[in-house]
């Protein structure tokens, strides 16, 4: 499975999760200039704007430690694109789920709400 591959599946493996918590799914892969939001929800009056990272083992450090500033900052941007394009400026917040292990068979998920704030 090439990375490609493992990005499609660590996405649909957290669709499936935040459908299953009462999420409605807005967006996936939404693209605007060079950024793109892995998946776009709504719970309530909240938008979720979720980043997800998927990897096969810690040797390397947690899959959510890989949101670097700069991600953060380009995530911002296309979020504030979407936000402009639905007109409107309804709460919103950041949130990843870090997978790890075997996306066919046993994984390890991780939910991190209101995980940054890039608006500051």
């Amino acid at each position: 499975m090439n990375n490609q591959e493992k990005g499609a599946k660590g996405e649909l493996i957290a669709q499936e999760f935040l459908l299953k918590n009462g999420f409605d799914i807005l967006a996936n892969n939404w693209r605007f200039k060079k950024g793109e939001i892995d998946i776009i929800a709504q719970k309530g009056n909240t938008i979720h704007f979720v980043e997800v990272k998927a990897r096969k083992n810690n040797n390397f450090g947690n899959p959510e430690d890989s949101v670097s500033l700069s991600k953060q900052r380009k995530l911002a941007q296309t979020a504030s694109a979407f936000l402009f394009a639905i007109s409107g400026a309804p709460e919103c917040q950041f949130d990843i789920i870090a997978i790890t292990g075997n996306l066919h068979e046993k994984y390890q998920l991780e939910y991190f709400p209101d995980a940054f704030f890039p608006f500051e």
